[in-house]
């Protein structure tokens, strides 16, 4: 018999672990309510055509394919060579959703007559990716996204920047927002002179965080970059802050991108007191092919996790699904992320994971009625309540509260049952009362 166990990359969660994904879903969706967003939701699986294309090569092939259903293998021809780019679109149309931004777009495509514009949506839903499972990186995770569409306005993304800051405030995580442009990117490949190979450009500056810049300078002059231009490119990457806006100057086709960035950077500054801190970093290069303006990333220098979230401008996302012209901005958070950087920080809240306050032990012989009928009236008052469900030796029902970490055991024997009383122990502390039968009493007493 082989052994049960776990898709790899999936997970499966505790009553600890769900209670404090709920407590980050709940600290996030509050902020997003505050500022107007209205929740949405979209299916689990999408049309193929749907997704491809629209995360660059990488993220194609992090794409979960779904088979036809029924004979899938009849349209593949006995010949057809060991290559999936080939013969996948003939076994499979469907797909499990990548992100929620690329729906999000099909769903204003499809609804476009039915959306006021400015429209401004949150969605907490699952997505999958065919990724390399490791540390914070699973194949099945949530995103929690905020975007607004039908407006090109920089105070969008002021207001983004400020919901980033305001729900990692509310966690207690400090973090550092960076934040560039999609046009600074394009004004460092034109320079390099591969303006036409702009996404293996990005790709590249991309891994610098991983490989050093030494490494990504050697990239580049191996597509074609003369090692002058890569090494001033490098120079200028390196560079943080008021610094980075200097270091830009001398390249092209930079400078309503320049002014935007220190717009949205002032206008937080404006309205943001906390420790959270919004920086030009020319070094961020996104790698999602829609984004067409400001990107962000959020990343906790406390925590060596990577970044727990990103976002940017996109002009017409939904050009490519027959609607023109209406540009959007949006903010993800990464939720297995946080919950990682929180738990090392050790910043979960102690009483997230709140189960039962009080037990009514089951003694059997009529007092179970009696006992079941108590605990079912403080259920109604609103007291997490737990019956233990059959007879059995007190020692056991006690162990079974401790496990639970049940602050109160109520016990009704036949000394109580003839006294119309209870005892209420209290398990951290030992203490016993007698008290009478009566939900007020009991109440008061907890």
């Amino acid at each position: 018999m082989s052994k049960v166990s776990i898709a790899k990359g999936m997970r499966d969660f505790s009553a600890l672990e769900v209670s404090r994904r709920q407590y980050i879903i709940g600290q996030i969706k509050q902020v997003f309510e505050n500022y107007a967003f209205q929740p949405l939701e979209t299916p689990s699986m999408e049309n193929l055509s749907t997704l491809t294309g629209k995360y660059g090569d990488e993220g194609d092939k992090l794409i979960f394919r779904v088979l036809k259903s029924g004979d899938f293998l009849k349209s593949v021809p006995d010949n057809l060579p060991r290559d999936a780019h080939k013969w996948s679109p003939m076994v499979s149309d469907k797909a499990l959703r990548y992100d929620l931004t690329v729906p999000f777009a099909r769903y204003i495509a499809t609804n476009r007559n039915d959306i006021k514009l400015p429209f401004k949506r949150y969605q907490i839903q699952p997505v999958w990716r065919a990724d390399r499972p490791q540390k914070g990186r699973f194949r099945e995770f949530y995103q929690c996204d905020a975007d607004v569409v039908g407006s090109d306005s920089l105070f969008q993304e002021v207001e983004l920047m400020l919901i980033y800051a305001t729900v990692f405030e509310k966690l207690g995580l400090k973090v550092n927002i960076r934040i560039s442009s999609r046009s600074v990117l394009n004004g460092l490949a034109a320079y390099a002179g591969v303006a036409d190979k702009f996404s293996t450009f990005c790709t590249i500056l991309d891994k610098v965080d991983k490989i050093g810049e030494a490494a990504v300078m050697q990239q580049w002059i191996e597509m074609g970059v003369t090692p002058e231009a890569a090494d001033q490119i490098r120079i200028a990457i390196g560079t943080r802050g008021e610094n980075a806006f200097g270091a830009m100057e001398k390249f092209r086709e930079m400078d309503k991108a320049l002014a935007d960035l220190r717009f949205i950077i002032q206008q937080f500054e404006n309205n943001f007191s906390g420790k959270a801190s919004l920086i030009f970093d020319p070094s961020l290069a996104r790698g999602l092919d829609y984004y067409t303006g400001a990107i962000f990333e959020v990343e906790c220098p406390d925590v060596a996790i990577g970044s727990i979230g990103g976002g940017g401008r996109y002009a017409d996302l939904t050009g490519i699904f027959g609607v023109k012209d209406v540009p959007g901005v949006g903010i993800s958070f990464g939720l297995d992320r946080i919950y990682l950087a929180l738990e090392e920080r050790n910043l979960f809240p102690v009483d997230v994971n709140d189960g039962p306050q009080i037990l009514g032990v089951n003694f059997g012989e009529k007092a179970d009625v009696k006992t079941f009928g108590l605990i079912t009236q403080l259920r109604e008052k609103g007291i997490r309540s737990e019956f233990y469900p059959q007879k059995a030796k007190l020692k056991k029902q006690l162990d079974y509260a401790n496990q639970l970490d049940i602050s109160y055991v109520l016990m009704m024997g036949e000394e109580e049952m003839a006294n119309n009383s209870i005892v209420l122990k209290n398990m951290r502390t030992g203490e016993q009362k007698v008290l009478p039968q009566d939900v007020a009493e009991v109440m008061n007493a907890i």
